[in-house]
């Protein structure tokens, strides 16, 4: 199933509407859909490189839109549609850790999960349903996913295919190190 849903999203890259589609697509991955933007974003950058921000732009604004159904999900439906989502991605156990660590550390939650191949939906759902702060989880989901697209985008304009297979295969782990290195600064400073 999950092939399914890859070779469909793929194909979208190509479609005339595929502006709307990469809306879509980044809109319900923020929430529910398995399926990471990136896969129709790619192959719509390296179509039209000139349109690479314009890109990276719809990407971002459809995701944080998104985040906001899954920090509803969370907020208004955790007990039903939000425990389901949980459970399908292997987190319900995680919730109550995750409860506690909100409250101290929320805000570097949802940036990391914006950034990094962890599942985002699971922390925007998580976000709503623990009530955390919507001002900072709206400013944390967006420059967070801006980082990501627009990286992505940015790397794609400038070399083209040849950087696609790096972003595919190694750009979350890059991505996943530079958080590790920010937030161990932070830490050895004394800031957080």
């Amino acid at each position: 199933m999950l092939r399914r849903l890859y070779d469909w999203t793929m194909g979208l890259a190509g479609h005339p509407r595929a502006d709307a589609a990469l809306f879509g697509v980044s809109f319900v991955e923020s929430s529910v859909f398995p399926i990471p933007p990136d896969v129709l974003m790619i192959p719509m950058v390296l179509a039209q490189r000139a349109r690479a921000l314009i890109i990276a732009t719809i990407c971002t604004a459809g995701s944080v839109l998104g985040a906001l159904l899954g920090y509803w999900i969370g907020a208004a439906l955790m007990d039903s549609v939000g425990q389901w989502v949980l459970t399908a991605y292997g987190k319900e156990d995680a919730y109550a850790s995750l409860t506690a660590q909100f409250a101290l550390h929320g805000g570097w939650a949802v940036l990391i999960a914006a950034v990094t191949p962890f599942p985002f939906k699971v922390i925007t759902i998580f976000s709503g349903a623990v009530g955390f702060s919507l001002p900072l989880f709206i400013a944390t989901s967006i420059l967070g996913r801006a980082l990501r697209f627009f990286i992505v985008a940015g790397l794609l304009w400038r070399f083209g295919e040849p950087i696609r297979d790096f972003i595919e295969r190694r750009l979350g782990l890059v991505f996943t190190i530079f958080m590790a290195c920010l937030i161990g600064g932070f830490l050895v400073l004394g800031v957080l």
